[in-house]
């Protein structure tokens, strides 16, 4: 084993293009380093729906330029399979560790393929790549990023011509071309013949940014930014600037791109601490909300004052606020929503007579819902211009947000009384997350083939009127790995994450209010019944 292991960490020095990754590799293998090099080894980074996404590093299961080649080569060869035999690929990246070098690689080997590649001129938010593929007519994308994973980790995200991400069995496909690519020297790799694009893909993003809001709406909102150490912060501000909101105030500590994510422990607004210092430059600034992109500007994360103290809105709650703003000003079309989101948005498109539909956890199944006007996901993901962006953007939801706050400021409310008024509307629709990081994935698999074989019954004392094994699938949803509880009152999904080493469990219970003065009793029941919950499924599940 140990000389096998040697073995094969050498075969992949000898083609490993990069010297940062080939001298840390030389050391391991020079101090026969087996603890370091097996996990390394130990197979090789799954391509999948979520593309790649790993730790930095030298080896076949770490993210490194070996990898990307790799993954490039597979993806030219499908592409070429499905007749795009000139097509172009777009491929965007943001400014984590070896970003760019990882967007140069894919363009080298898209151009030895025989097609046509561009690359975005310097670290941009993920939503203008996924603009960029239908803006060009491209026939796949490529976006360099770990969203908001650790500083150590990298990813590769990949958009077909439509410009959103890959589904099966496309990401299966691509996966057995990547496979079949033997060595790192069949791959060839010109040193030129690609494109770096100007800014006019930018600016034919930001000239749409507007669109989104209404003619003549008010625009007066103060705002607080942080682009969490990402790429978020040029153009957020240029968005702004053009849609004539007032300019918000930076946390200048997080304003530019920071790879090493110096002030956060994870750069996820969802992560305990990582908008403390964007609150205290609130208490400061005094501002109408703050604002939160996570680093490559996807996500839009939005807090309110509540009591002289900042809040996080849940994503269920902005979800739920750009809905009701969008019904208000007259939308039509599909709402659309993951199966882990709030049920209130089902609620909401209901009254307004308008079509929803519920897909699976993930843009690359909301995008592709048919007639899509608004989707969005719990996470913090919102797509409100599908037809400029098939993915979730956090600059035009942080523009339509910022509306919204600015027509309520204008009536003397704020977001927390709209949140009131759609409570009493459609009863009170609060939700929870149970979720478990782990170091052992085994640790997943048990809870989840415990609570397969031993379904509970009631989780605090309501009955589960409804069990269902996601992995048979539904009449409206394909297989996926997750357990579904209907309960009176109540809704549980469990599922893995598709990205990072988690159990998620997502908890919604719904208590009707008769007028605004039982809202503070209904909050209070509701938070009771989610803790119980919470306690009784990690009972259930051994957690």
């Amino acid at each position: 084993m140990h000389d096998d292991l040697i073995t094969r960490a050498k075969a992949w020095l000898e083609e490993d293009p990069d010297p940062e990754t080939r001298a840390e590799l030389a050391k391991l293998i020079d101090a026969a380093d087996v603890t370091e090099l097996a996990p390394r080894f130990s197979g090789t980074l799954q391509f999948g729906t979520a593309g790649l996404r790993g730790e930095l590093g030298a080896g076949p299961m770490r993210m490194n330029r070996t990898v990307v080649i790799r993954a490039a080569a597979g993806l030219a060869a499908y592409l070429k399979s499905q007749g795009h035999t000139d097509g172009l690929v777009v491929i965007g990246y943001d400014a984590r560790h070896k970003s760019e070098d990882f967007a140069r690689d894919t363009a080298a080997v898209m151009t030895g393929a025989g097609l046509r590649a561009a690359v975005l001129p310097r670290p941009l938010p993920t939503p203008v790549l996924a603009y960029a593929i239908r803006h060009l007519g491209a026939a796949a994308g490529v976006e360099v990023t770990a969203s908001h994973n650790p500083p150590r980790d990298n990813g590769y995200k990949v958009y077909l011509g439509d410009g959103s991400q890959i589904v099966p069995p496309a990401d299966a496909d691509i996966a057995a071309e990547i496979d079949a690519v033997r060595s790192l020297n069949d791959v060839p790799r010109p040193d030129s013949g690609w494109e770096t694009l100007d800014d006019s893909v930018l600016d034919a993003y930001l000239a749409r940014t507007d669109g989104v809001l209404a003619a003549g709406s008010p625009r007066t909102a103060r705002t607080v930014y942080t682009a969490m150490h990402g790429v978020g912060k040029d153009v957020l501000l240029a968005a702004f600037e053009r849609a004539g909101f007032p300019a918000p105030a930076l946390v200048a500590e997080q304003a530019d791109p920071d790879p090493d994510f110096p002030t956060v422990a994870f750069p996820n607004p969802e992560e305990p601490g990582a908008m403390d210092l964007a609150f205290a430059k609130a208490r400061e600034t005094d501002p109408d909300l703050v604002i939160a992109n996570d680093p490559d500007a996807d996500r839009c994360a939005v807090a309110v004052r509540e009591n002289d103290e900042w809040r996080m809105l849940r994503g269920d709650e902005v979800g739920a606020l750009l809905a009701a703003h969008l019904v208000n000003r007259g939308a039509r079309g599909t709402f659309a929503e993951s199966i882990v989101s709030s049920s209130l948005l089902g609620r909401i498109a209901e009254k307004a007579g308008l079509p929803y539909e519920e897909t699976l956890t993930g843009f690359k199944w909301i995008a592709r819902v048919d007639g899509l006007r608004y989707g969005y996901e719990e996470a913090l993901g919102y797509c409100v211009d599908p037809e400029g962006v098939r993915d979730k953007d956090g600059i035009t939801a942080a523009l339509l947000i910022t509306e919204l706050a600015s027509a309520l400021k204008e009536e003397g409310r704020t977001l927390l009384d709209l949140l009131d008024d759609l409570a009493v509307e459609h009863g009170l629709h609060a939700t929870d997350q149970l979720s478990v990081r782990v170091e052992d994935l085994s640790v997943i698999a048990d809870a989840m083939r415990r609570l397969r074989e031993q379904p509970p019954t009631e989780l605090a004392g309501l009955a589960i009127t409804r069990a269902e094994d996601l992995t048979r699938g539904t009449e409206t949803l394909p297989p996926t790995d997750g357990l579904r509880y209907t309960l009176e009152g109540a809704r549980v999904i469990v599922r893995p994450s598709g990205t990072e080493p988690k159990l998620k469990c997502y908890l919604e219970v719904v208590v009707p209010v008769a007028t605004h003065a039982d809202l503070p009793a209904a909050r209070a029941e509701a938070a009771g019944l989610l803790a119980t919950i919470k306690r009784d499924l990690s009972t259930a599940a051994g957690i």
